[in-house]
């Protein structure tokens, strides 16, 4: 069976991929985030991704371009809702791309995370999935949070602070 693994970043990346292979999945995985802020963040969660990916044999599509403009035009003054627009974004993207992939099963490593809002996540890529004519493999990935933790460590990655976009990044500051 093959399925698109949207990457959120390599951290996340680990335990999903691990759940999937062990399912018997063949795995294509797909970098598409746009919401990342700064410009070097960017690059550096790109890397991290390609060394991982080399390391763990995992062969990665990559979608052109740092679509930052676009981002910030679709979160700008939604508040709290601007996290759905982010979502809608990055999983209208990996929807598309399971089909030009010839699967039709994607996932993603934004459901592995605790910090990020699981149920908006599901809810956006199940309607994605369907407006793509696609499935949606769900599973809760945040049953193996500490495992990955542990493992990107030992491998070594470079672990991010905070979501990615400029107003995570503003709120891990602001709060100390």
């Amino acid at each position: 069976m093959n399925i698109l693994f949207h990457i959120c970043c390599a951290p996340c990346a680990l335990y999903p991929l691990f759940r999937l292979r062990r399912q018997g999945f063949s795995v294509q995985g797909y970098f598409y985030n746009p919401n990342i802020h700064p410009y070097l963040e960017y690059q550096k969660r790109m890397s991290t991704v390609q060394e991982f990916s080399a390391r763990a044999g995992l062969s990665v599509s990559y979608r052109d371009g740092y679509d930052l403009d676009e981002f910030i035009i679709r979160v700008a003054g939604k508040g709290p809702g601007r996290c759905e627009q982010c979502y809608r974004m990055r999983l209208d993207a990996a929807a598309a791309e399971t089909n030009r992939s010839g699967s039709s099963l994607f996932t993603t490593s934004l459901l592995y995370s605790k910090y990020q809002n699981h149920d908006l996540i599901r809810a956006v890529a199940e309607e994605m999935a369907r407006e793509h004519r696609v499935e949606l493999y769900y599973e809760d990935f945040r049953k193996g949070w500490r495992e990955g933790i542990v493992e990107s460590k030992a491998m070594g990655l470079y672990r991010q602070q905070y979501c990615g976009c400029v107003y995570s990044e503003r709120d891990r500051y602001k709060s100390r």
